[in-house]
């Protein structure tokens, strides 16, 4: 009896040690990677600032094809949002809705797990040389939940590879995208002087053959 009830002191004193001790731990998390790339901001932001792309960059998109996607909102800015369900445990269910944007610059998401830790993602844009230095953060408050602190000790462990993967990926796709602003590309034929002056183009018996001047 008298091991029993020493057993079961213990396990009592565990407990009150265990919600105690997160008392003092850490009530948000934050995980935060970094890329650099070549493309340009405007290239980057294309490709985040909503979800119609996300997947063909996102870290978890492969984990299980068979997810199921629902869009509602407007396209791109805020409101985009996103839904997934999945059986795979590793991909759950979930909701993904743009929070607020700075064009060109930074897209922050409002994640939704099911849990009652509020959640936000951002990803900034900077211009770095003739490229732009892309930062992917999360921050998780979990001042409402004790056992919820002890998850954010593990978070960055958790979450960061995931990171890392998504960051690489949007790289690659960002330096194989042509940006949305670049100039057209002229043909030969269609050039004219901007002078006012009559172009020429070799007809196929070899004899130049003039072209009116474009109409000023």
């Amino acid at each position: 009896m008298k091991v029993l009830r020493g057993l079961f002191f213990l396990l009592l004193g565990l407990v009150a040690l265990f919600f105690v001790t997160a008392l003092f731990l850490p009530q948000a998390a934050h995980v935060e990677r970094s890329m650099t790339t070549t493309a340009s901001p405007a290239t980057v932001y294309g490709l985040v600032d909503g979800f119609k792309r996300f997947n063909e960059w996102s870290p978890w998109a492969s984990l299980d094809p068979a997810t199921k996607y629902t869009y509602s909102g407007p396209e791109t800015g805020v409101g985009a949002r996103m839904e997934w369900t999945s059986a795979n445990p590793d991909v759950g269910n979930g909701s993904q809705e743009v929070l607020a944007v700075e064009p060109g610059q930074r897209v922050t998401h409002k994640l939704d797990f099911g849990m009652d830790n509020p959640t936000t993602s951002t990803i900034s844009l900077v211009p770095e040389g003739t490229g732009t230095r892309v930062t992917w953060t999360l921050d998780t408050d979990f001042s409402g939940s004790l056992i919820g602190r002890y998850f954010g000790l593990a978070l960055d462990r958790m979450v960061g590879p995931d990171y890392e993967k998504g960051l690489a990926q949007l790289k690659a796709l960002a330096e194989s995208t042509t940006p949305a602003n670049a100039p057209p590309i002229s043909t030969p034929a269609a050039e004219a002087d901007t002078n006012g002056q009559s172009a020429a183009v070799a007809s196929p018996t070899g004899q130049e053959t003039p072209v009116p001047p474009m109409p000023q």
